[in-house]
C-alpha cells in the first residue's frame, strides 16, 4: 500500500478492526517515509445488486444513498454513525442472501424499517412516515400505536 501523501511503498499497519458488521476491515497505517498516518478499507467485492423501483425503473443498489436516508431519519438522535453503517451492511447482506441480482425497492424499505425499529423508535417513525407516505396524522398515530404494541 503506497502512502497517499508521499507515495512511499512501505507502510506499517498498526491497527485493524472489523467494520460494517464484518463486511469490511479498516486498517490504520503509518508511512515509513513521512510518518503520516492514514486509513484504508478492505471489503468484499460483490456482483452488482439492482433495485427495482415502484415506477418500473431499475437502479444499482447504493450504500451511500441508503446511509444518507438512515442519517436523515436519525438526525438529532443519539445514534452513532457506526451503528448506521452496520445497519446498511445488514440490509445489504439480507438482500444478497436471497441469491438474486435484482430486488424490489419494497424489500429494501422493509429491511431498513426493521433495522431502524431496533435502533431508534423515533427514527423508525420518521422513516416510516416518508416511506409509507402517510397522508394524515391518523396514519402517523396508527404507526406509533403498532410500534408501542411491539
Amino acid at each position: 500500500m503506497h502512502c497517499p501523501f508521499c507515495g512511499e511503498p512501505e507502510t506499517r499497519v498498526y491497527d485493524s478492526r472489523r467494520a460494517e458488521g464484518g463486511e469490511a476491515t479498516r486498517r490504520r497505517r503509518e508511512c515509513a517515509g513521512c510518518g503520516r498516518r492514514f486509513i484504508t478499507e478492505e471489503r468484499i467485492q460483490h456482483l452488482p445488486l439492482v433495485v427495482n423501483k415502484k415506477d418500473g425503473r431499475r437502479e444499482p443498489f447504493n450504500r451511500g444513498k441508503l446511509l444518507r436516508g438512515l442519517t436523515t431519519a436519525c438526525e438529532k438522535r443519539p445514534v452513532p454513525l457506526e451503528t448506521l453503517e452496520d445497519a446498511v451492511a445488514k440490509v445489504e447482506r439480507r438482500l444478497r442472501e436471497r441469491g438474486e441480482r435484482e430486488v424490489p425497492s419494497r424489500m429494501v424499505g422493509e429491511a431498513v424499517m426493521e433495522e431502524l425499529r431496533r435502533i431508534d423508535q423515533v427514527a423508525y417513525v420518521r422513516f416510516a412516515s416518508v416511506y409509507r407516505q402517510f397522508a394524515d396524522v391518523g396514519e402517523f398515530r396508527e404507526e406509533v400505536e403498532r410500534l408501542e404494541k411491539g
